[in-house]
């Protein structure tokens, strides 16, 4: 039997609801909370939908793999993980990959900086600091020079890079990060609505794209991965791993850094700006309101 909960609990129910909406606004929350690639999906390097093509060599350092189509090109040489055809750890990562997708949209536009990542480095001190950017499709290339990504300093620096369409890097293009710290907690994500071409010699950070992923050959990222969502990947004598990341957090001194990160490139989901925190008191004080107006229209 379902007890009903009496109308004179009812205003005190409501107190407590409008006090936690209250509350909310006055937490202090960590920087980071959930990471943005979950366990299974941050050990490959190389994932795809609807298989991965390749032409031998290409050296991965971590697991590559495709699902559902386990359609997998050999000549790899592996440094660490391996081959993942449409086993289940590969179908989880394809699930996982899809949140991290939906995750990286919720940051929103951030800056809009055109189509040349060039163009706003050179206006802005030869460098691209942390945050969230949005950058236009161009037909030529989004990147014909080096980038510079500078953390400056912190070890929970994070770059999302937000692409509506295509992200297209130039045969003579370089990604390099800097300045991180020991990396602990720093995540570069290429979020690409439609089809990645890094055509580059080297390049950093995780490209998550809605559809294909390829390059022009003998690409190198020594701290990153491809991941397709719905498509394929196409490697053509590449590097591709997450085994050299702590090359990104060697001090220009020629010291070392206290334990750095493998797992760089990952970071975490920053939680949510304060603006989403009172929206999210709006709604459950509208709700209290609401629910003390039904409370005086039963009223006798």
């Amino acid at each position: 039997m379902i007890e009903k909960t009496p109308l004179r609990h009812v205003p005190s129910q409501l107190g407590i609801v409008v006090a936690f909406a209250a509350a909310v606004l006055c937490i202090p929350t960590p920087g980071f909370a959930t990471p943005i690639l979950a366990a299974d999906l941050a050990t490959f390097v190389v994932l795809g939908a609807s298989g991965v093509t390749n032409v031998a060599t290409s050296t991965i350092g971590g697991n590559l793999g495709s699902a559902p189509n386990p359609s997998v090109d050999g000549g790899y040489s592996f440094t660490s993980g391996s081959l993942q055809a449409n086993t289940p750890i590969a179908q989880n990562a394809q699930v996982q990959l899809d949140a991290a997708i939906l995750a990286l949209d919720t940051f929103g536009v951030g800056t809009t900086i055109g189509s040349s990542l060039d163009t706003w480095q050179s206006g802005h001190g030869g460098f691209i600091t942390p945050g969230t950017y949005t950058v236009s499709a161009d037909p030529t290339a989004n990147l014909t020079g080096n980038l510079l990504l500078n953390g400056l300093g912190s070890n929970s620096a994070v770059w999302v890079f937000q692409f509506p369409s295509t992200l297209v890097t130039s045969t003579i293009s370089n990604v390099t990060v800097t300045n991180v710290g020991d990396g602990a907690n720093v995540g570069i994500y290429w979020n690409v609505h439609s089809a990645a071409t890094l055509n580059g010699p080297t390049f950093a950070g995780n490209v998550l794209a809605n559809t294909l992923i390829s390059s022009d050959g003998n690409l190198t990222i020594e701290c990153g991965r491809l991941l397709s969502a719905n498509s394929q990947v196409t490697l053509n004598q590449d590097k591709v791993s997450i085994t050299g990341c702590a090359a990104f957090t060697t001090p220009p001194n020629g010291g070392t850094n206290p334990s750095p990160n493998p797992g760089f490139g990952g970071g975490q989901v920053p939680v949510p700006e304060p603006t989403t925190l009172i929206l999210l008191a709006s709604g459950l004080v509208g709700g209290a309101m609401r629910i003390k107006r039904r409370i005086g229209s039963r009223r006798p």
